[in-house]
């Protein structure tokens, strides 16, 4: 069945039986809801909401939800940041997917507001969540959705950076991010990672002005 973009819950993606488990990195907390470390919960909410998904269960130290049609987990960890892949593997242990079968969304420093860039494997690049995923999982092997926030004018000021909140400027385009990285989502999940790699793998693809 070919569901395209936002076709919404009467997709399948089971695509040779194989399910998925979508992750997005943040921390729990209300004080953290509105940062810029959070893009990855935000982007793996509003995936879940167009399929008409509650990511509310407790289990695996998360928050999960279930698709059982569509054959997707979404989990968003509760350990903080530092500790994500403990969530994660938990996950995949009780599950049975294996980090192949892994999507991960999170916010890069390295790319601009209004980027994204998706790729399989990889180094942590200094990112504690990914860090925490590839000492947990023992690989690195699980594809990554890096989502742009761009990167402080002062150096060393990284840390503040990732856990303050977004400027006016960042909030107006914010919106377009969130639904293009769910866009990528849905058709990487209809038509293969690759293709989504090719479609938004370059500047525009999210629909609004980058900033530097």
């Amino acid at each position: 069945m070919v569901c395209g973009a936002r076709r919404g819950p009467n997709c399948v993606y089971m695509e040779n039986g194989k399910q998925r488990l979508i992750v997005g990195l943040g921390n729990p907390e209300s004080d953290y809801a509105d940062t810029r470390h959070n893009m990855g919960f935000a982007c793996v909410r509003e995936l879940a909401r167009r399929h008409e998904v509650k990511v509310d269960r407790k289990r695996w130290r998360s928050l999960v939800g279930r698709s059982e049609k569509q054959g997707l987990w979404f989990v968003l960890p509760q350990t903080y940041m530092n500790l994500s892949g403990e969530a994660v593997a938990r996950a995949l242990k009780d599950t049975g997917l294996s980090p192949a079968d892994t999507w991960v969304v999170y916010d890069e420093l390295d790319l601009p507001m209004c980027r994204m860039r998706i790729r399989r494997g990889g180094s942590g690049a200094g990112h504690n969540g990914v860090l925490s995923l590839i000492t947990s999982l023992g690989t690195d092997e699980f594809v990554r959705f890096r989502v742009g926030i761009g990167k402080p004018a002062r150096k060393g000021a990284g840390r503040n950076y990732v856990l303050g909140r977004f400027t006016k400027a960042e909030a107006e385009r914010l919106p377009h991010v969130i639904s293009g990285v769910a866009d990528a989502l849905e058709l990487a999940l209809d038509e293969g990672v690759e293709r989504a790699m090719d479609r938004y793998n370059r500047a525009g693809a999210l629909g609004c002005e980058e900033l530097a």
